[in-house]
């Protein structure tokens, strides 16, 4: 996974195997600025699961606006817009998970 940096936004992108459809991953929100992202191919055996935690810094990561976009070509692009210092957000609203 690539992780990108902008004054405003980070951006993270991978590519994943043709095996894995959008229906097979699962990007989630928690608790504490964290980002989890799965991918699995629940019906192969091997290179079949794909996981990262991203943990942001405390108040960095404008944590509900988080966007997944999977493309044809099996990259997966997700992008969270950075928080300017003092800006209130509504997080805080409990764990969200998207679906593709």
């Amino acid at each position: 996974m690539v992780i990108q940096s902008t004054l405003s936004t980070h951006s993270l992108s991978v590519v994943l195997p043709r095996a894995i459809q959008s229906e097979m991953v699962t990007v989630s929100v928690k608790k504490g600025d964290k980002l989890n992202i799965v991918a699995d191919a629940w019906h192969m055996e091997n290179d079949c699961h794909y996981e990262w935690q991203v943990y942001f810094a405390p108040g960095d990561a404008d944590m509900p606006s988080v966007r997944a976009r999977f493309a044809p070509d099996g990259k997966l692009t997700i992008t969270v817009q950075r928080r300017v210092p003092g800006q209130t957000s509504g997080y805080g609203r409990g764990p969200l998970g998207t679906r593709f």
